[in-house]
């Protein structure tokens, strides 16, 4: 029987990719639903200043709020030449929150004159995992690559369509869903809690 495991996010994107890599990782144990079955679950203010205090902000809350396990995850584009960001701001970098294309029209706006040596940047995530009872995991992963001149490519989401991973010359929204789950930052930060979220979840039987 499955365990079933709340995401605390309303991302349509970040469901269908948590739930792909889960299954794979542990096929039939775990059930994923996403924070949209709880109609009356209000939103968590990210007012964590790293990735790490915003990701376990929103997997207690809502750990909590259910009284189910939850994992969450809190993720974004650091940019060298940006001096790291938009970091934990990559979501509302343009002002709107989840706005995508504008979010990266922004980050190619300020690249603008940036030569193609000095657009490094790298994807962080870390994946936050919390019981009712107050027991957590965190794991964090990075995913180095470079900013494209302009968007290409029609998968995944968020700035996908500009980043180019490291020995790649192609984006990550050129690429399949596998190939991508194999080495982006939130494949690899899943993999690495997976292991603690199973053995956690299996107490709870």
């Amino acid at each position: 029987m499955s365990q079933t495991l709340v995401l605390a996010t309303r991302n349509q994107g970040k469901i269908v990719e948590f739930r792909r890599i889960l299954e794979a990782l542990a096929p039939g144990e775990i059930n994923l639903i996403g924070v949209d079955q709880f109609p009356d679950l209000v939103d968590v203010e990210e007012t964590g200043a790293t990735f790490e205090e915003n990701a376990l902000l929103k997997a207690r809350y809502t750990a909590s709020a259910t009284g189910l396990a939850a994992i969450s995850d809190d993720s974004g584009l650091c940019v060298d030449a940006l001096n790291g960001d938009p970091g934990i701001f990559s979501a509302r970098w343009a002002g709107e929150h989840g706005n995508d294309q504008a979010n990266l029209e922004k980050v190619l706006q300020q690249l603008h004159e940036i030569s193609e040596e000095k657009r490094t940047a790298h994807y962080t995530c870390v994946s936050a995992f919390a019981l009712p009872d107050g027991r957590f995991h965190v794991e964090e992963a990075l995913f180095h690559g470079r900013i494209l001149h302009a968007p290409i490519g029609t998968q995944g989401f968020g700035y996908d369509p500009i980043f180019a991973p490291i020995g790649l010359e192609i984006s990550c929204a050129q690429m399949k869903a596998e190939e991508k789950d194999a080495i982006s930052h939130r494949g690899k930060s899943l993999r690495a809690i997976a292991p603690h979220v199973i053995q956690l979840m299996r107490t709870l039987r």
